[in-house]
């Protein structure tokens, strides 16, 4: 396995890893899948240089997962705020590349003007809490029935690490 900056010859096999999440999990809000034109318009934010950047892990062309540092909210006195989010393939959960992807992406923001990444965890997600507090993150906040799918409530935890 190895880990590098996404690619948009990557964006088909990202896309199918995340509409599995959006159709079958609450991990993500998203209720509807998104198109290969939204994935695309997505992807025009990350670069390999700058604040918001897009990890994958990849076994020769397979992408396994994918990690991304994203604006945490809209507003200019938030830029130096992040979101992490990572996503792995659904056969490949379980195989340290969370773990591989995470430390590539606190790497590539390590010289960028950032100074707070968080992560917001659909609850329960013992595993992604794990991962989050493996990398120094400490829940900040806990905000119950915030979200609504599958006809259920769920609850989110953000998660909050200085950089």
């Amino acid at each position: 396995m190895d880990v590098r900056h996404g690619q948009e010859r990557d964006l088909e096999q990202i896309n199918e890893i995340y509409n599995y999440y959006v159709r079958e999990t609450p991990i993500t809000f998203d209720i509807d899948e998104i198109t290969m034109q939204q994935r695309r318009d997505w992807f025009k934010r990350y670069g390999s240089a700058g604040r918001y950047h897009l990890m994958v892990a990849v076994d020769g062309e397979v992408v396994l997962g994918y990690a991304t540092s994203s604006p945490m909210h809209e507003r200019r006195a938030y830029e130096t705020s992040v979101a992490f989010s990572i996503f792995c393939a659904r056969d490949a959960v379980g195989r340290g590349i969370g773990t591989a992807l995470y430390a590539a992406l606190l790497e590539s923001v390590k010289s960028e003007d950032v100074h707070r990444a968080y992560g917001g965890i659909t609850m329960p997600n013992p595993a992604s809490v794990a991962l989050h507090e493996r990398f120094g993150f400490r829940q900040v906040a806990y905000f119950t029935e915030q979200g609504r799918k599958f006809e259920k409530y769920w609850d989110v935890a953000w998660f909050e690490k200085e950089l």
